[in-house]
């Protein structure tokens, strides 16, 4: 046992600023987080012996922050390594740092990340330029690979944003169901509240006002749509500035650190899977085989069945990604799917979000000893996916991790049109809003011979009728890339 990982330091801490000349840039707010992570530990030896620093990327124009974190905190010694974007990759992180202690590769592990995304946008608003440290260098490791995502029809018709295209899963995701556009608004709206509800018990949410139903699917000034179904209160929060910091080691150096036990979480399982990069590739719009394989191997490998769940953290950057994973992995919908509150909520740092829900996981686990916890992860457009499973107690077998890509890598795929006349069906589609109302509506279809392709629609009367009646399923004409209906 003298190798299991375990997680022995966890902090959150965030900024709320009106003056941006007091503003802390995203890398200070790191080293604060590695500091108090150690003092959550109770060891600042912790700090000196961390044989590798590991930082999260973001939204920053650091080259290599984790030197900086290192230098600050004393320790020049320790790898610097930096992730890839995605909102898996803390995850992801967490379980290579779990193998590499495992396998004594270190004995202690930081982790550590941050935004500032609310100090850039009163930055932008005010025409101030922040002046944020360049924090030169090369990470000794990078984790993850840097992927193209867009599939060549999809950068054509200037689609690519996550507010594009989760949309277009909510609405193919509805459709599957049979529901009507008001019974499925009333719906997701109730699921997020629900969310709202975590985020106001959480002391280190963003938002702790609790949000109800009908606030959050009403629009109006505060709640503005952003893209069918979706109003500014199901979407990601990014205008927050928080930072996190986890530190993992082993049983054998806690011990020697004297960090007491009732500070220590283990790790059970974990793992990591992709579904097909490119959305035009995938068999449909409303499933994720990569959520299903991955996910269930990870409660497998832990000895866990959902119903042995206590605490869940199910990635929330809008209301679908949470619907598709719940049903994936099986999990029960009338138990919460956040300890933290989620995006919208408690607030969404970009990729660095599950640092703050693992974070979260540790506080509770601690005070509920014999509780299991399960924390799911998601990066690009429902593509990529990390799962842990957590607890006080230890395993019954040392750390499990499984790679199940080659099995979601034999899934269905379909076919892509890239230049089509004639006829189609509506498979999903949204409506983007500017500031005078509906702007365009990205509509995938589906072909006769079952391929997919990708269309625009700029008539005013159609984008209106879009938000009120099912288009899904509805047949419709494709020349040069634009619907007729």
């Amino acid at each position: 046992m003298s190798e299991t990982p375990i997680l022995v330091g966890a902090a959150q801490l965030e900024q709320r600023i009106d003056d941006l000349s007091r503003a802390r840039e995203p890398v200070e707010l790191m080293i604060d987080a590695v500091r108090r992570a150690a003092e959550d530990a109770g060891s600042s030896r912790l700090l000196d012996e961390a044989g590798s620093i590991r930082v999260i990327r973001g939204i920053w124009p650091y080259q290599n922050p984790a030197q900086a974190v290192g230098q600050a905190i004393g320790n020049t010694r320790a790898e610097t390594a930096m992730s890839q974007f995605g909102g898996n990759f803390v995850q992801s992180t967490v379980n290579l740092s779990a193998l590499d202690i495992q396998n004594g590769v270190h004995d202690i592990v930081i982790i550590t990340g941050a935004e500032c995304g609310n100090t850039q946008a009163k930055a932008r608003r005010a025409g101030v330029e922040l002046g944020w440290q360049p924090l030169p260098g090369t990470p000794d490791r990078m984790i993850g690979e840097d992927k193209d995502m867009r599939h060549p029809i999809e950068k054509k018709l200037r689609i690519g944003q996550p507010i594009q295209l989760y949309p277009i899963f909510e609405n193919a995701l509805r459709h599957a169901r049979g529901e009507s556009i008001p019974a499925h608004l009333e719906r997701i709206s109730e699921l997020w509240a629900g969310f709202s509800r975590v985020a106001a018990g959480n002391p280190h949410a963003w938002i702790r006002e609790a949000k109800s139903a009908l606030e959050i699917r009403t629009v109006s000034a505060a709640n503005r749509p952003i893209s069918f179904p979706y109003p500014k209160l199901m979407n990601s929060n990014n205008n927050v500035d928080q930072g996190a910091a986890l530190i993992m080691c082993s049983v054998k150096k806690a011990r020697a650190l004297g960090i007491p036990e009732d500070r220590w979480i283990y790790p059970w399982a974990g793992t990591d899977a992709h579904d097909h990069y490119y959305v035009s590739n995938r068999a449909n719009l409303h499933s994720s085989p990569a959520i299903r394989i991955a996910g269930r191997c990870a409660l497998e490998l832990a000895g866990l069945t959902p119903a042995d769940l206590d605490l869940v953290d199910v990635y929330s950057c809008f209301p679908v990604a949470v619907q598709v994973a719940a049903a994936e992995i099986g999990l029960d919908t009338t138990k919460p799917l956040t300890i933290t509150g989620g995006l919208t909520f408690a607030g969404g740092p970009l990729n660095n979000y599950v640092m703050h829900s693992i974070a979260r996981a540790v506080e509770l686990l601690r005070e509920q000893r014999r509780a299991r916890c399960l924390i799911t992860a998601n990066g690009g457009y429902l593509t990529k996916h990390a799962f842990g499973v957590y607890a006080a107690e230890p395993p019954a077998r040392p750390f499990r991790h499984q790679d199940v890509q080659a099995e979601v890598d034999r899934t269905p795929t379909r076919e892509v049109a890239l230049e089509y006349t004639g006829p189609a069906t509506v498979e999903g589609y949204t409506v983007m809003y500017g500031a005078e109302g509906p702007s365009i509506g990205h509509v995938v279809c589906l072909l006769p011979d079952g391929r997919r392709t990708w269309a625009n629609c700029s008539d005013s009367g159609v984008l209106e009728a879009m938000t009120r009646e099912e288009f899904c399923g509805r047949a419709v004409t494709l020349a040069d890339y634009a619907a007729k209906f």
